[in-house]
């Protein structure tokens, strides 16, 4: 049976049995496989959920490390590390890691007025704005654009308007921003989210239904605190199918390595 999804692409399958880790894999598609009898979704080669889904990984068995380059104290959370740097301060965490996969996304698309995030005082950081030279003054409570500089579209630049997001947007202000949905319509791309002081948020890095009575499963990926590497996560609550979630499981609550989140936590940007 050939299953179809909203871009009207069939679902990709693989050889019945295969092992759900490849440690040669060098991308989430090739690292994860699938369990017998699912296929993995698949989306067009311009969205969000393709650009999860084939992410650069590091070496099998790589560390998580932190932002200070010290080894995460707890390496038994993870079953990949993305390929992608933390930084050199304490920002890159949970939340932020969710607005760095999706600003790098829209980057890459060149789809430029979309990059946008709340601070946590409601304040709206628009990217176009930043490339246009203005940069974001803060004093006190009053946060205000100031042009400071000429047209910026460097790489180097849309980094360092990230840090400055990062620095002043969390768990909070993303939960707010992003729309509720609802566990049946899971996709690639969403978040588990609690927005709170602390809180979290964990995204959905891949997908797998199953082909005779449409079970998904879930891939999810998080960074933490201090920050630190983003990573795939082990199932904690099933370790036979981990790293994959099963979506049936998820009644009240979801349980990852280190957060509980509920179904209704989750949202969509």
């Amino acid at each position: 049976m050939t299953m179809q999804v909203s871009s009207g692409e069939p679902i990709e399958q693989i050889e019945p049995d295969t092992p759900l880790v490849n440690p040669a894999g060098q991308t989430i598609d090739t690292r994860f496989n699938p369990p017998r009898g699912f296929r993995r979704e698949v989306y067009s080669d311009d969205s969000f959920g393709y650009y999860l889904q084939h992410f650069p990984l590091q070496e099998d068995g790589a560390s998580v490390m932190l932002f200070d380059g010290r080894e995460k104290a707890r390496q038994d959370v993870h079953a990949a590390v993305l390929d992608l740097d933390i930084g050199d301060r304490d920002l890159q965490q949970c939340a932020d890691a969710v607005m760095r996969l999706r600003a790098e996304y829209l980057w890459q698309q060149k789809r430029y007025e979309e990059i946008h995030f709340n601070f946590n005082n409601g304040f709206r950081a628009d990217y176009q704005r930043w490339r246009r030279g203005e940069r974001i003054r803060i004093s006190g409570n009053e946060v205000s654009w100031v042009q400071r500089a000429g047209i910026s579209e460097t790489y180097a630049d849309f980094r360092r308007y990230l840090v400055m997001v990062f620095a002043y947007a969390g768990t909070l202000s993303l939960s707010q921003e992003l729309e509720p949905r609802d566990l049946s319509d899971i996709e690639v791309g969403d978040v588990f989210i609690q927005g709170g002081n602390p809180g979290h948020a964990v995204i959905v890095m891949d997908k797998a239904r199953r082909d005779d009575n449409g079970e998904k499963l879930i891939l999810l990926a998080q960074s933490y605190m201090p920050a630190q590497s983003i990573h795939v996560l082990r199932n904690p609550a099933n370790l036979l199918l981990s790293p994959w979630y099963a979506v049936k499981d998820f009644r009240e609550y979801i349980l990852t390595p280190e957060w509980r989140f509920k179904t209704a936590d989750l949202k969509r940007f």
